[in-house]
């Protein structure tokens, strides 16, 4: 949830000595597109990957992050906003060779080092989009994690917003969710896989086009949200649950136009400045703690700033496709974050999501036409829409295609497309079709995480399970499955027994 602050509550006059330090860092870093140079060696891969700690015994919610991380010594992981929350950073490296295995090595290894060190205080470590025993009776108790960031968080979306924040889903099954909190707690439910891409000024627009383009068969293809409060919402329930519980909009607000906080876009763009800038323009700051450096005196000078102000800011404006400045040793470098899809559920499944994302994003950018001067943004818009709505059911609308299923879309003509841009970032072929196989099999199948969890509730309940129970069964089998590490595609939907009643007890005599 971005940098780290000091405070959780800020003046009038704070507010207005952080918007003129923004305004400055934008000034900065507007010379520096212009004249500065930007790091860049070659296409790096990055990840971040957001998991959940559940108790062993009824897989409800374990707030004991702090504790968890204690036993890792951190390293790696780090916490998140809630405190059954942690999060793991891996290193970048280069999509090429045998790196997307050596990259399913280290996840594998990483996360049962945590599952190690849950285990002492009886927790699990889940791999979700949203964890389905997640109930609202959560947040009565502490479960905001340690940090001055996350109550500061907290309590300027409160603030921004005025009133509490409202939940407002309706699923296509016609399940529906609406309630009403005056805390973010419900956010702590999305846990999500952030995909990073560091590139040049000039090729950042590319990637962000491009970007926006595959985030919709990315939602498709890997939906693992499902359920909310014990409600079947969305595919990828996790979409509209961030976005409504970052959303500073009144009721009046919404009705005028204005932007949510978590946000797709409006239009395709020509440099990144153009997001930046909108950013500062259309976003009121909600951490306005400012810092001691003077960018403009440092550019001046012949070095690097940080521009710390509009770092703190942007981490504020929840893009689905973000764009990130950042350092390293005193040189700086840009990044395009995808942060469309969820946790899980296994490991392979979710290198697999990676793979076939650098695979598309290199051959868009790379080959012919670019594929978003065919279509318009609020194609894309819509895309993304439908398949957070429909997950692996999606219907996406495609250039020269018209309207047609997402999995037909993947398997008969962008799988071949993924696969040449792995080829072109140097992935080794047995690799490539490694990978690719487990999202063809996913098309092939109609499966994916999201819909593997309904069929199996549905088969719990149609067997006289409770909703509850049923979700709680289905979880079970869902973490002994990821802990396998045998892609989502292969995994049964079980032959439920009837469940005996036992509220009508019989007598033998």
């Amino acid at each position: 949830m971005g940098q780290e602050v000091s405070h959780s509550e800020f003046t009038r006059e704070q507010r207005q000595s952080f918007r003129a330090k923004v305004l400055g860092d934008l000034d900065a870093f507007e010379q520096m597109l212009e004249g500065s140079r930007f790091d860049f060696t070659r296409p790096q891969m990055g990840l971040e990957i957001e998991l959940n700690l559940v108790h062993e015994s009824d897989l409800s919610p374990a707030l004991c992050n702090r504790q968890v991380l204690d036993e890792l010594d951190e390293g790696d992981f780090q916490s998140e906003v809630g405190r059954y929350n942690i999060e793991m950073n891996v290193p970048p490296r280069p999509m090429a060779g045998d790196q997307a295995v050596r990259l399913e090595r280290w996840l594998s290894q990483s996360i049962r080092r945590a599952s190690d060190a849950a285990r002492p205080h009886h927790a699990r470590v889940a791999a979700i989009g949203i964890v389905p025993t997640l109930m609202p009776e959560l947040f009565d108790q502490p479960w905001i994690s340690d940090g001055v960031r996350y109550q500061a968080l907290n309590d300027s979306l409160i603030r921004e917003r005025g009133e509490g924040l409202e939940l407002d889903i309706t699923g296509p099954s016609g399940e529906s969710i609406r309630s009403y909190h005056d805390t973010i707690g419900p956010l702590s439910g999305c846990t999500s896989v952030q995909l990073h891409q560091q590139v040049t000024p000039q090729d950042f627009p590319v990637y962000w086009n491009a970007a926006c383009v595959i985030s919709g068969l990315q939602i498709a293809i890997g939906a693992n949200s499902p359920y909310l409060f014990g409600k079947q919402l969305w595919a990828e329930t996790r979409i509209p649950l961030f976005t409504q519980m970052t959303d500073t909009r009144s009721v009046e607000l919404k009705y005028q136009g204005v932007r949510p906080r978590a946000y797709f876009g409006r239009n395709w763009i020509t440099s990144i400045f153009d997001l930046f800038e909108e950013n500062v323009q259309s976003f009121p700051a909600l951490l306005p703690e400012t810092s001691d450096e003077d960018a403009r005196a440092i550019l001046a000078g012949g070095g690097v700033p940080s521009l710390t102000d509009l770092k703190l800011h942007n981490g504020t404006v929840w893009r689905w496709n973000r764009p990130i400045y950042d350092t390293s040793q005193g040189v700086p470098h840009l990044r395009v974050e995808n942060r469309v899809l969820p946790s899980g559920p296994t490991v392979v499944d979710m290198v697999a999501n990676a793979c076939f994302y650098y695979g598309l994003l290199e051959a868009a950018t790379s080959s012919g036409r670019p594929i978003w001067t065919k279509m318009s943004f609020q194609d894309a818009d819509r895309n993304f829409r439908e398949a957070a709505t429909h997950g692996i059911d999606a219907i996406q609308r495609w250039p020269g295609l018209g309207k047609v299923r997402a999995t037909d879309l993947i398997e008969e003509h962008l799988l071949s497309v993924a696969d040449d841009g792995l080829a072109a970032l140097g992935l080794r072929r047995e690799v490539r079709s490694h990978f690719l196989t487990v999202i063809e099999g996913r098309c092939r199948t109609r499966t994916n995480g999201a819909s593997w969890q309904v069929e199996v509730v549905r088969a719990h309940e149609a067997a006289g399970y409770t909703r509850e129970e049923a979700l709680r069964e289905m979880f079970r089998l869902y973490l002994d499955h990821s802990e396998d590490n045998l892609p989502v595609h292969t995994w049964a939907v079980p032959e439920v027994e009837p469940k005996a009643d036992l509220t009508h007890g019989s007598t033998h005599g």
